[in-house]
């Protein structure tokens, strides 16, 4: 008989996403007719920049000839060409070094951020911001480390950071030590941003405590504070203590397309049983090699487009027409009398729900009464009870709509 994996079995019913989309689905087919306007998911909306779409083309036209023909990619999935452009305008251009060996270019940060796991020891420790990116917890549930979850959703074993109004929905190390420690920033679902002494705070805490960061900086481009950090390795001796990852699915509107890359330092290391110290970047490297064989050549030589003079303008363009629908989303529902947060430095609005209501059942009468999709901030985690995520995600006409909508919704 072969023996499931009953720590899947701990998960909650259902994945967040996927239950959103089940009540969507029974909603419209009981109601056809209904124009829905989807702030949930945080997917893209706008086509691929030209550069992006100019450079899969030329790639898939080398692809079709002798001479311009390749099959598996390098040993670690990456040619030179996109990680040099990764070096130049990432990190160089921020005075950070990182080098070549240091980068692993992947499918997404969503596969590596539930991934990086597998480098680490089964007993390992975990905390994580709350609420959090679901795939944080869910995978580290998956791999055994935590006990039973409750009716909240917290899972035993793992420490949980409260991400309030009170702390700026940013908060500071714990006291007490873990093994590894997630942070996203900015963050996903509040919006909200790491202050550089808060970094510090962290870097210096895992330095002490011997424990690793996993740092999500996913959302970076869309920080348009410049006093805020894109990169956890901005702060002096983030690179002995943290692994991050980036993304180009918002940054490019590469959701469809994928592509992502992880940095794990060569200085950066964890134990084995006899207490000797361990490179992870050569387990990184190894995992990485047996399991995956590499973005696509032509998705790869589009994400170096993203780099390009044209490629930086048109993406820019893009990020600066999100913004501009999370700030219509901001001022529009902040003058409708909600407590609204987030949208000024990142792709979403996390919203205050009237009067304590519940996260599902406000996000029920959204979808019944406005025809608006969000996000409940319970799915999250339970310190996203009471609050909803609204994504910037959309054209500018379903932005403006929907805001019309929840404001009628809520003045009757």
């Amino acid at each position: 008989m072969a023996r499931i994996n009953d720590h899947y079995r701990k998960l909650r019913a259902g994945y967040l996403f996927p239950e959103i989309g089940r009540r969507v689905a029974a909603f419209h087919a009981e109601n056809p007719d209904a124009r829905l306007i989807r702030l949930g998911i945080g997917d893209v909306t706008l086509p691929l920049a030209i550069a992006a779409v100019d450079a899969l083309r030329r790639a898939a036209d080398e692809l079709g000839t002798a001479e311009g023909f390749r099959g598996y990619g390098p040993d670690r999935g990456a040619y030179d060409f996109l990680i040099d452009a990764i070096r130049a305008h990432d990190y160089d251009a921020r005075g950070v070094t990182v080098a070549r060996d240091e980068i692993f270019v992947s499918d997404g940060s969503k596969q590596d951020s539930g991934n990086i796991q597998e480098i680490f020891g089964a007993g390992c420790t975990i905390a994580v911001t709350d609420p959090v990116y679901p795939v944080y917890v869910d995978t580290n549930v998956m791999a055994g480390r935590t006990g039973p979850g409750d009716e909240r959703g917290r899972y035993e074993q793992v420490l949980y950071l409260p991400a309030t109004e009170k702390n700026g929905f940013v908060p500071g190390p714990p006291e007490g030590s873990v093994d590894l420690a997630y942070l996203c920033s900015p963050n996903n679902p509040t919006g909200a941003v790491a202050s550089r002494e808060n970094l510090a705070d962290w870097v210096a805490w895992a330095r002490e405590r011997d424990a690793v960061l996993i740092f999500d900086a996913a959302y970076d481009a869309f920080i348009q504070d410049p006093t805020l950090p894109h990169s956890i390795y901005e702060i002096e001796g983030a690179r002995e203590c943290a692994i991050e990852m980036r993304s180009f699915s918002k940054r490019a509107g590469f959701t469809g397309l994928r592509c992502a890359y992880t940095v794990v330092p060569q200085a950066l290391t964890g134990s084995d049983a006899d207490g000797a110290r361990v490179p992870l970047n050569g387990l990184w490297a190894r995992r990485h090699a047996t399991k995956f064989n590499g973005v696509p050549y032509p998705v790869q030589r589009a994400a170096e487009a993203v780099f390009t003079p044209e490629g930086r303008k048109q993406t820019g363009e893009q990020v600066a027409y999100y913004m501009t629908n999370a700030a219509r989303l901001r001022e529009g529902l902040g003058g409708a009398g909600f407590r609204v947060f987030g949208g000024e430095n990142a792709p979403y609005v996390w919203v205050r729900t009237p009067g304590g209501t519940p996260s599902w059942e406000f996000f029920d009468r959204l979808l019944s009464d406005a025809h608006v999709v969000c996000t409940p901030g319970s799915g999250f985690g339970a310190s996203g009870e009471g609050y909803v995520r609204l994504s910037a995600f959309n054209s500018r006409e379903n932005i403006d709509a929907a805001v019309e909508r929840i404001r009628e919704t809520f003045r009757s």
